[in-house]
């Protein structure tokens, strides 16, 4: 499976991004996994990483609730973003609030979809199915 050019994580958490990192690490996903730990941060990141397409993270695994900036703000500054910086990135909100109107806010957004907490290798083999044509090796 070719690896996917680059991943950003969007966590105020530490020890959720560490798992996260552990686990695509493991599944051998990608050499170059950027993290922010709030959407300002992570639109910093954009900013300085896609200069050049090739640089531009091709998935964003977003947290919704997060201190600074969360993720229905960081996707508001996103698309003020220049189109370069935002495409061809695939937006997955990962939460674990499945409150009403969370849920009804993000089946609004123009994502690529909205998974419970913890990102587990089922998941990402999902998202990689659905947004990539690819299937994790075994």
């Amino acid at each position: 499976m070719p690896k996917l050019s680059c991943i950003l994580l969007v966590d105020d958490d530490p020890i959720t991004n560490f798992l996260n990192q552990r686990l695509l690490d493991e599944l051998e996903l990608t050499d170059k996994l950027l993290i922010a730990l709030n959407g300002k941060e992570a639109i910093s990141l954009l900013e300085e990483h896609c200069i050049e397409r090739k640089s531009c993270p091709v998935l964003i695994l977003l947290d919704v609730n997060m201190p600074v900036m969360n993720g229905f703000d960081f996707l508001d500054a996103y698309a003020q973003l220049p189109v370069a910086q935002q495409s061809p990135s695939v937006v997955i909100m990962l939460t674990t609030s499945l409150h009403p109107r969370d849920v009804q806010r993000v089946e609004q957004l123009h994502i690529g979809g909205f998974l419970n907490k913890p990102l587990t290798k089922e998941k990402v083999s999902d998202i990689l199915t659905q947004h990539f044509g690819q299937q994790l090796a075994d």
